[in-house]
C-alpha cells in the first residue's frame, strides 16, 4: 500500500511570502516537496472560489501566505481582506465536510525562508494526521 503524501496548493504573495519561499530554496532549507506554489500579487486577491476549487480538484491542503504582518501589506489592506476571507471560508469548509485545519493562513516575510520551510513541514505533518481530502474519496 502506498504511503499517503498530501498535496498542498500555496497562494503566496509576490512581495514577501514568495520571496521567503525563494530564500528557503536558495538557502537549501529542507522541507517536503508537497507544496505547489501559485504566486499572487497580494493575498487580498485570493478569491475564496480559488481555494474551494483547489479542494474540489483534490488538494489535501491550501496555504495562503502573505506579508510579514497584516499591517505590512504592500497594498495597504490586502492581508486584512485575506484574513477575513479565510476565517469565513473555514466555517464554510466545515459545512462541506472539509476540516478547517486544511486551510492555513500565514504571514511570512521575504527574510524568513526558515519560517516558510517550517510552515510547509508542519502543514504536511498535520495533513498526514488528517488523511486525504474527503472530497477525493
Amino acid at each position: 500500500m502506498k504511503k499517503f503524501e498530501p498535496k498542498i496548493i500555496g497562494f503566496l504573495c509576490n512581495w514577501c511570502a514568495y520571496a521567503g519561499a525563494d530564500l528557503a530554496g536558495v538557502s537549501r532549507f529542507q522541507y517536503p516537496p508537497n507544496v505547489r506554489i501559485i504566486r499572487v500579487m497580494c493575498t487580498g486577491r485570493v478569491d475564496p472560489a480559488f481555494i474551494i476549487e483547489a479542494f474540489k480538484e483534490g488538494a489535501d491542503g491550501v496555504l495562503v501566505a502573505g506579508c510579514h504582518t497584516p499591517a505590512d501589506c504592500h497594498y495597504i489592506a490586502g492581508n486584512f481582506k485575506a484574513e477575513r476571507r479565510v476565517l469565513l471560508l473555514r466555517k464554510v469548509l466545515k459545512q462541506f465536510g472539509i476540516e478547517p485545519e486544511r486551510l492555513r493562513l500565514e504571514w511570512i516575510s521575504a527574510a524568513e525562508g526558515d519560517k516558510f520551510a517550517r510552515v510547509v513541514t508542519e502543514m504536511v505533518d498535520d495533513l498526514k494526521k488528517l488523511g486525504p481530502n474527503p472530497l477525493k474519496t
